[in-house]
C-alpha cells in the first residue's frame, strides 16, 4: 500500500512541517439565540441564528467583525438526552450547506443516531456571506471564465493557462477588499467559534463530506486537543489539494463512467439509451457522440439567446458532474438519448443560456476559496503541465478539467493557508469513508487519509457515486450512528453493501430511514 505522502508527484515535505500559527481566535461566550425558520419543504423544522465572529483572524489588534449565518436541526431525543451538536459540511467549496440541512435534515438525523443538534453554516466566500464574484452577471462570466473541460483542440491547454491568467487577474481586482479573508484555515476558525458559542462541552463534532473532509482535515490538524469526534466521507487529499498537484481526484471518474453504461444496459426500462447494447457499446456509441461535438455543437434556442451545447458543456458541465450522483442517472440517460437522436424538446437541465443572473452557488466562489487556499506562488506552467497530462492520459470521461491551471494563475492567496502537518493523534480516532467508485474524491484518497490521521479506520461504501449519502446503506448508516452516538468504530476492512441502486432515481433514504428507526441505538452508560 503506497503512504499518503508518496502521492505528491514529489512535493518537498518541508512545505509541511510548519504548525498552525496561533492568530486570533477569542471565544464567543454570548451563545446563540436560535429562532424557528420557514422552509415549508424541509424535512425537519430548521432554526436559524446570525454569530458575530472576527473578520480577520490574522490581524490581533483589529476589532471588525462579521456575521456568520447559522442553521439547526434539533436532535430526536429531549434536551436532558442530548449529547451535544455535531457541525456538518456538505462540501463545495462555495456551496450553502443550508440547502442540505433543508433537504436532508431527516437523513442526517437518522444517519448519526438522533441524540444531537445538526448544525452548519454558510462559510465565507458562499452566498451572503463575504460573497466571492469575479463578474457582473453570466453572461460576462460566460466570456471571462475558462471553461471546465476545454474544447479538445491541440492549443487547449495553453489556451487554457492564458485565460486562466485573464481569470485570476480579474478576480484579484474585482476583489481586493476582502477575497483574501475566504480562506479554508479561517472557515475552521470559524467552526471553533461556533463550538465555543453553543456552550456545550467545548469540542467539535463533525460530518465534513467532498471539500467538507479538506475543511475537516484541516481543522483536525489545527487544533487536535478540540475534536471529539469526525467524519471525513468521500475524501479529499489534503496533501495535494493545498499544492495544487492533485492527480489522484479523477482515478476512478472512468470507472464511475462504466458503471453508468453498466446500469444502464442492466436497467432498461429506465434507461432509453441502452438500445439492445452492451456496457461496453453504449460506452463507445456516447463517447463517439462527444467527439461529434468537437466539430458540430448542437445549438438550442431558448428565449433570452439560447445556449450552444458543446464538448465543453455536455461532457464536463453535465454528464462528468451528473456522474456523483445515481438517483439522477435515469434523467441523465433520458437528457443524453434526447441529445444523440435529434429530439431536444426531450432534453432538460443541460446548461442555462440567456440568463443574466448570478446563479445562487457561484464557481467564482469555488476557485476563491479553492485557488486561495493553494501555495501556487511561483508555479510556472512547467510545474503544472505534469499534473495535467497525468489527467488528460489517465482519464477518458474528465482528465481535461482545468482546476490545475486556474489555480497556478491565482493571485489573491488566502491570509492564512494552512501549511503544517496532517499526520497528527487526534483525541479519538477519526472514522473515513470511501466509496467504491467516486468520480471526483476516489477510494485511495480515502485510504490515504486514513494511514495519516493516527487510529482511524477505513469504511468503504461499496458504491457509485459522491459520497456515502448518494446511495444509502444499513451498514454504512448504522456504522456512522455506533461512532457518533456510542464512540465506536467499525472493525478495520468493513465493506459495506448499499440498499439501493443505480437507475433507481432514488437515493434509498425513504426506505432506510424507517428501517433506522426499528432498530435504534443507545449511548454507553
Amino acid at each position: 500500500m503506497r503512504s499518503f505522502t508518496s502521492q505528491l508527484l514529489g512535493v518537498p515535505l518541508l512545505m509541511w512541517t510548519a504548525t498552525a500559527s496561533p492568530l486570533h481566535t477569542a471565544r464567543d461566550n454570548t451563545g446563540i439565540n436560535w429562532t424557528p425558520c420557514d422552509f415549508p419543504n424541509a424535512t425537519l423544522p430548521v432554526q436559524c441564528a446570525n454569530l458575530t465572529v472576527p473578520l480577520d483572524y490574522s490581524n490581533s489588534s483589529s476589532s471588525e467583525t462579521m456575521t456568520l449565518p447559522v442553521f439547526r436541526v434539533q436532535a430526536a431525543v429531549d434536551e436532558a438526552s442530548k449529547k451535544g451538536s455535531i457541525l456538518y459540511n456538505c462540501g463545495g467549496p462555495g456551496s450553502d450547506c443550508l440547502n442540505d440541512l433543508v433537504a436532508l435534515g431527516n437523513v442526517l438525523q437518522a444517519a448519526t443516531g438522533g441524540y444531537h443538534d445538526i448544525v452548519t453554516f454558510t462559510p465565507r466566500g458562499t452566498g451572503k456571506t463575504l460573497p466571492f464574484e469575479c463578474f457582473a452577471d453570466n453572461l460576462s462570466r460566460a466570456v471571462g471564465m475558462p471553461a471546465q473541460v476545454g474544447n479538445a483542440t491541440d492549443v487547449v491547454v495553453g489556451e487554457t493557462w492564458a485565460k486562466s491568467t485573464l481569470y485570476g487577474s480579474t478576480c484579484a481586482a474585482v476583489q481586493n477588499m476582502t477575497g483574501n479573508l475566504i480562506g479554508t484555515a479561517f472557515v475552521a476558525r470559524d467552526m471553533m467559534q461556533i463550538v465555543d458559542a453553543l456552550k456545550e462541552d467545548g469540542l467539535l463534532r463533525y460530518w465534513g463530506v467532498s471539500y467538507g473532509t479538506l475543511l475537516g482535515s484541516t481543522v483536525l490538524a489545527m487544533f487536535p486537543d478540540r475534536v471529539d469526534k469526525i467524519i471525513l466521507d468521500g475524501v479529499v487529499n489534503p496533501f495535494q489539494y493545498y499544492a495544487n498537484l492533485e492527480t489522484e481526484t479523477l482515478v476512478d471518474a472512468d470507472a464511475t463512467f462504466e458503471g453508468f453504461c453498466k446500469g444502464c444496459v442492466e436497467n432498461p426500462d429506465a434507461c432509453p439509451l441502452a438500445k439492445n447494447q452492451t456496457a461496453e457499446q453504449l460506452q463507445e456509441s456516447i463517447y463517439t457522440f462527444l467527439e461529434q461535438l468537437r466539430q458540430s455543437p448542437i445549438p438550442v434556442p431558448a428565449p433570452g439567446g439560447g445556449i450552444v451545447l458543446d464538448y465543453s458543456t455536455v461532457k464536463g458541465s453535465y454528464l462528468y458532474v451528473q456522474l456523483k450522483f445515481p438517483s439522477s442517472w435515469t434523467k441523465v440517460a433520458k437528457n443524453l438519448d434526447a441529445l444523440m437522436t435529434g429530439n431536444l424538446s426531450a432534453a432538460e437541465g443541460i446548461g442555462a443560456g440567456g440568463s443574466k443572473e448570478i446563479s445562487p452557488s457561484s464557481p467564482d466562489a469555488l476557485y476563491g476559496i479553492k485557488c486561495g487556499d493553494t501555495f501556487t506562488e511561483n508555479q510556472t506552467f512547467e510545474d503544472v503541465l505534469p499534473v495535467l497530462e497525468t489527467r488528460i492520459n489517465g482519464n477518458r470521461i474528465a482528465g481535461e478539467i482545468s482546476a490545475p491551471s486556474i489555480c497556478a494563475n491565482w493571485k489573491l492567496h488566502a491570509k492564512e493557508r494552512y501549511s503544517g502537518d496532517f499526520r497528527v493523534k487526534p483525541l479519538n480516532p477519526a472514522l473515513i469513508i470511501g466509496n467504491t467508485y467516486d468520480p471526483v474524491t476516489p477510494l485511495v484518497s480515502a485510504r490515504n487519509v486514513s494511514e495519516t490521521f493516527e487510529g482511524s479506520v477505513l469504511l468503504q461504501h461499496d458504491s457509485y457515486g459522491h459520497t456515502s449519502i448518494m446511495q444509502a446503506s444499513l451498514c454504512t448508516a448504522k456504522a456512522i450512528r455506533a461512532y457518533f452516538v456510542r464512540g465506536e468504530l467499525p472493525q478495520p476492512g468493513t465493506k459495506c453493501e448499499i440498499d439501493t441502486f443505480p437507475f433507481s432515481g432514488t437515493m434509498g433514504w425513504d426506505e432506510l430511514i424507517p428501517r433506522l428507526a426499528a432498530e435504534p441505538v443507545q449511548p454507553k452508560q
